[in-house]
């Protein structure tokens, strides 16, 4: 029997092989043939310019089919209530993990949701309170404020031993919802004034509600009614007049010999008007709603959202309104300061919670803060507090930008957060532009080299020294350092905003410079916001472009939604004689068979739906009678498969010279979208470029003063440049620019600085410095100023 001595490696286990994500093959969107091998546990960073395809490969490929592949472990019933998901056109994709996306969608508007219910703080919450609350009011959904208290009383049939039995049977539901707002912490109110002229009848058109102009069928329901006289004025009205003018019941009746449903004024405005998204309405309708409605703070709850016995139910002097109104990083102190060995577990568990907070840098918010006004960096990084203390491992997490919104300083902790998760066993892929973020990672893929259709090939695959000694564009420019400004412009007037409170805001006074590029700045949290988009004096002529989301779908493109489409449709009109309708494939010119859509869905019930491209248009969208119709040698659906560049040329001169279309085409150009195809559908844009449609459609209003909230997210280092450009070419046609950022290459590009702080929450809502770049780098009085000296090499 021989023995061995010799120390070998044990042989590799066949399951520890599948350390890699293969993608093979991948065609989604503008990716051209994509295959990267993406290494398991490591942090792996995707770059490339705005548009270069890393979303598509990322979002749209990997944990695209990672979910498809998991929701279809569900039985086909619970798969008919999940959103279905059609497979990415890829070839091969070996090795995929259970995929969590972290994304930068914004929360759900929904007046009912708050940053205590989306990271189930107040479900906690609210047991403690139903626990340990003096006086004990009820279970823990008497201190929720979407459960309503009901009660109710009544007979009930039973089978009982061969006989039928009726008992009286009584329940009762205590919640915790205001009765008087239901739980929306605030009450609207409609402005009489706006919908009537008192001193007027409705014959002489005191109506001044959009539709509803003498002679129309709005007016004659009124004033043809019998319950009012049309020739008196509605001042004069009796008390039974104005009820059944403004309040009445819907009764049917006829009216000028129709049959026709009579209902007071104001529900009538309630249900046809007030019901509907604003943002969908038109202008005008918009505009009168603003101006007719008003939105109060329930007097009742105080805004608190909760019935008076949820608040009278209090620990250590303190209600469950008053926790979820302190800032996350008080109610974690006071939390930590209660000792009650009953509930032990849940106390850790809170405490753990909102430590989360505080770490991920969110310690300013509150609990009761309304989640639809959280920015797109906020909801992200209050979605990644659900993965903090997961004990999931081998997970792949997917982030898209976790930077955005983050301040030099937050960035630090971010950067922690991503290579904590990692060394749990997980596999982190980050789609990322900020080089603070790039160089911790273990792994880069670039893609590029350009955008849209110049773009989806990897440039790049290997570590961050190897990137920086590539060549790519993300290589050179990823040690890019802008340099502070030698001369500042003059500014030509000033902006007073005067004892600013809004939110952490503390009585804030500032001066801001007209006719210059200025930047405010300061850690997330400071106040920056509140100050710029909600203390501005009405009437100064403010346009704003901020981070909300662009509405449309998958028939929206860059043309319908700048406006582009209607100077076109004219000119094929004119140019051919015919009706502007025929270009439009949302309308007359539509192709019947997919309804202009260019492809035919076929839904195929819990599996993913199939789309072809429809074989009467071939994809165009349109009738072929219309393609017979041609402006400057080219039909309607080859323009619009033209790029904004080939489109600015086509338009700017020669036969189909159209100055309206050329100066919206100029506008995209001038933001960096001239790669763009002007069909190409709104659903398919990057984050980066929606913002920059936005602005480009922004840059027509009328205003003088631009407000941009973070305009670089979603920018490469070298799209930053551009951007800057555009900035100064804004500021010098004599428009001022006021823009809300972090990016330290725009603050050191500003002419004057405004920085907010010194903390978040609480700790922040004060100017802690105004002035030059120059000055603020060569004081280091803030956190900013420490953090833009280090970045310049001052």
């Amino acid at each position: 029997m021989t023995t061995r001595t010799d120390t070998q490696s044990p042989t590799l286990h066949v399951a520890d092989s599948h350390d890699l994500i293969r993608v093979h093959g991948a065609r989604e969107n503008n990716l051209k043939d994509v295959s990267v091998e993406i290494p398991k546990r490591r942090l792996t960073v995707f770059t490339g310019v705005s548009g270069s395809g890393k979303s598509s490969l990322v979002f749209d490929t990997i944990a695209a089919e990672s979910q498809r592949l998991i929701n279809e472990t569900y039985s086909a019933f619970v798969q008919g209530f999940m959103p279905t998901l059609a497979r990415p056109e890829v070839d091969v994709l070996e090795g995929l993990t259970t995929a969590i996306i972290v994304d930068q969608q914004r929360m759900g508007a929904d007046p009912r949701s708050t940053v205590g219910t989306a990271t189930d703080a107040n479900a906690m919450l609210r047991i403690l309170f139903s626990r340990l609350g003096r006086p004990h009011i009820g279970s823990p959904q008497a201190f929720s404020f979407n459960v309503a208290s009901i009660s109710g009383a009544g007979a009930v049939t039973l089978e009982r031993a061969g006989q039928t039995v009726k008992e009286r049977r009584s329940f009762s539901i205590t919640g915790g919802m205001c009765p008087r707002c239901e739980g929306r912490g605030s009450v609207t109110d409609i402005d009489l004034a706006q919908l009537y002229d008192g001193t007027k009848s409705l014959a002489e058109g005191a109506l001044t509600i959009p539709g509803y102009t003498a002679g129309g069928w709005n007016y004659r329901l009124y004033a043809s009614s019998g319950f009012v006289d049309p020739d008196k004025p509605i001042r004069r009205y009796t008390k039974k007049e104005l009820h059944d003018f403004l309040y009445r019941e819907p009764t049917r009746m006829k009216i000028e010999g129709i049959n026709m449903t009579y209902e007071g004024l104001v529900p009538r405005i309630r249900k046809s008007m007030l019901s509907k998204d604003k943002e969908a309405m038109q202008p005008h309708i918009r505009a009168f709603v603003e101006r007719a409605v008003t939105f109060t703070t329930c007097p009742d709850c105080d805004g608190t959202r909760l019935s008076e016995a949820a608040r009278s139910s209090k620990i250590m002097g303190i209600s469950i309104a008053d926790a979820c109104a302190m800032q996350i990083s008080d109610l974690a102190e006071w939390v930590r300061g209660l000792d009650e060995p009953s509930v032990a577990p849940l106390l850790a568990r809170v405490r753990e919670t909102l430590d989360s907070f505080v770490e991920i840098g969110l310690g300013y918010l509150s609990l009761d803060r309304s989640s639809g006004t959280l920015s797109g960096g906020e909801a992200q990084r209050v979605k990644m507090i659900r993965h903090l203390g997961s004990s999931l491992t081998d997970t792949t997490y997917v982030f898209d930008e976790p930077t955005a919104g983050l301040h030099p300083h937050d960035i630090q902790r971010m950067n922690e957060l991503l290579l904590r998760l990692r060394d749990k066993g997980n596999t982190v892929l980050v789609v990322e532009h900020k080089p603070e973020t790039i160089v911790i990672a273990d792994h880069v893929i670039d893609l590029g080299p350009g955008a849209g259709t110049a773009g989806g090939t990897v440039c790049f695959e290997g570590t961050v020294e190897e990137l920086r000694a590539g060549g790519t564009l993300t290589g050179r420019h990823l040690d890019d350092r802008a340099t502070l400004k030698k001369t500042v412009r003059t500014p030509t007037g000033t902006l007073e905003i005067r004892g600013a409170t809004r939110h952490n805001l503390r009585d804030v006074d500032v001066d801001i410079p007209l006719g210059m590029l200025v930047v405010v700045t300061g850690v997330a949290g400071s106040g920056k916001s509140s100050l710029m988009h909600g203390s501005i004096p009405a009437g100064a002529g403010v346009v704003s472009v901020d981070q909300g989301a662009i509405r449309g779908s998958r028939r929206s493109n860059p043309a319908t939604y700048t406006g582009l489409l209607d100077p076109i449709r004219k000119a094929f009109a004119k140019a051919n004689g015919v009706k502007p309708a025929l270009f439009s494939a949302n309308s007359e010119g539509a192709c019947p068979a997919c309804n202009g859509a260019g492809v035919i869905y076929t839904d195929l019930a819990m599996m993913a739906g199939v789309a072809t491209t429809c074989e009467e248009c071939e994809g165009k969208r349109f009738q072929a009678s219309v393609l017979d119709h041609h402006l400057g040698g080219r039909d309607i659906s080859e323009v619009l498969a033209m790029t904004v560049t080939e489109a600015a040329e086509f338009f700017g001169a020669g036969e189909a010279r159209t100055p309206a279309a050329h100066a919206i085409l100029a506008r995209l150009a001038d933001v960096g979208l001239g790669y763009l195809s002007l069909g190409q559908p709104l659903t398919t844009l990057s984050g980066g470029e929606r913002q920059r449609l936005k602005l480009a459609t922004h840059m027509a209003d009328k205003g003088g003063v631009y407000i941009l909230d973070e305009p670089t997210t979603g920018l490469h280092l070298a799209d930053v440049e551009q951007l800057l450009g555009l900035l100064d070419r804004l500021v010098d046609s004599g428009k001022s620019v006021i823009v809300i950022e972090h990016h330290q290459a725009v603050m050191a590009h500003a002419d004057w600085i405004i920085d907010l702080g010194p903390g978040a929450g609480h700790d922040g809502g004060r100017i802690v410095f105004e002035g030059t770049p120059a000055d603020l780098v060569a004081t280091r009085s803030t956190l900013t100023g420490r953090h833009l000296a280090t970045y310049v090499g001052g």
